[in-house]
Formats: structure tokens, sequence, C-alpha cells
């Protein structure tokens, strides 16, 4: 018979009572700790560390919050020894994941006419993002949301080029209103040259489009900025 290494940092090596699997068959998952819940995404510890161990690691990396933890790149993951890309992208999908299932259930909570509820939602898909991303809300004519689309990233001045392809996405999603939004990373909500260009392009394009912009909100940990609030540039297709 095989000899079990006592040393071994594998979960299925350690004590019943410590197996995070097994608390989460017998308990549920509501019992677990969020460190628990990493472990057993990263299954295996590496030589000098259990599973529980590195997870704790990689916790305390994110200061123990879980809004920080979503915000790990897969750099940030390497830095952590015993965690190699396998087990860093298991735990970024698995967040990932996570937000997609809230963003399902927050945008079926609202109406395109919400604008607090919209703002909300918004922040929680842009505001941590560490550059510009600017993004899309279709919608039908009875303000029913359709969808939510990041349709570029890396700063608005990139984003010119993909007027043709916001407005075949709102077509193929049979949106006749849309609400474009972007974040400002580095917190100041005031609109910039740029910003405001892309607007008028893009309210002039859904004019001739017979598809309407309502709003362009701009997010950040900070606040929350809207065009049509402030009367700026607006004008809507008739």
């Amino acid at each position: 018979m095989k000899d079990v290494n006592i040393n071994s940092t594998s979960i299925k090596h350690w004590a019943i009572d410590d197996r995070p699997r097994e608390k989460m068959l017998q308990n549920g998952a509501a019992i677990l700790s969020n460190a628990e819940l990493l472990a057993i995404l990263i299954n295996n510890g590496s030589k000098d560390k259990s599973a529980l161990d590195l997870a704790k690691e990689i916790m305390n990396y994110a200061h123990n919050k879980l809004s920080e933890l979503h915000l790990l790149e897969l750099n940030d993951f390497k830095k952590i020894k015993g965690i190699g890309p396998a087990k860093a992208i298991t735990i970024m999908a698995a967040l990932e994941l996570g937000k997609r299932r809230h963003a399902e259930n927050s945008m079926e909570k609202i109406k395109a006419g919400n604008k607090n509820a919209i703002i909300a939602y918004l922040k929680t898909q842009l505001q941590n993002h560490t550059t510009e991303c600017f993004g899309i809300i279709y919608c039908k004519s009875n303000l029913d949301i359709i969808g939510f689309e990041i349709v570029s990233e890396g700063g608005l001045s990139h984003t010119v080029m993909d007027v043709r392809i916001i407005f075949k996405k709102a077509f193929e999603k049979n949106a006749t209103q849309i609400i474009l939004c972007h974040n400002h990373p580095g917190g100041n909500l005031k609109p910039s040259k740029a910003d405001i260009d892309i607007t008028k392009q893009l309210i002039a394009a859904g004019v001739l489009l017979k598809i309407t912009v309502m709003d362009h909100i701009i997010v950040s940990q900070t606040g929350s900025f809207s065009f049509a609030d402030n009367s700026i540039v607006f004008v809507t297709a008739e």
C-alpha cells in the first residue's frame, strides 16, 4: 500500500473538518469563509502551503475585500508564490461569473427611465476598471432594457471607429433607444472634449437611424455625471 504523505497540501489529505468541499456538501456554501471558497477553486496547494494558506494570502492581498479581489489581474496573482496561471484563471473566471449573475439580476429590475437604478448598475459594471471603458445600454421603446455591452476599452479617443458597430448591434437587438456610458478611472467626472465630440457623433447618427440616444452617463468611484441632466449637446431622434 502506498504511504500517504502526511505533509501533503492537497485538500483531500486534510482532516475531514477542514475540507471545504466536505463542509460545503454537509452544510452548504454559506457556511464557508471567503478563503475556504477560494481554496476549493485552487484545489491543490504548493510544496510549502496548503490551498487554504494560498487562499488566505490572496484574500490578504485584496485586503480581505471581495470588491478588491475582483480587481486583481493575472500579474497580481502571479506575485503570490504557488499561484500559477491555471489557478489564477480559474479564480478570475469564477469572479466574472459572479459579476455577470449580479448584472443579470440588476438589469431585470430596472427600466431605462429609472436614472438612479441605471447609474447604480453602471457603477457595478464600470467604476472599478483601471482603464476607460465605453459601454452601451440597449433599450426597447417601452424602456425595457435589452442588454448592456462594453464596446471599447482604453480611452474614448479610440471609439469613433466603433460608431457603425454600435448601431449595428442596436439593430440586431431591435433596440430603439440607447444609453451611452463610460467610466473615468481617475475619478474626475467632468466630460472631456473627446467625450462631448463622440456624444455629438453618436447622437447625430442616432437621429438619422431613428435610434434615440437617451443619455451619456459617466461613472467613477466618486459619483456620476449625466449629459442629459446637465443639458450637454442633447437632441433626440423624432
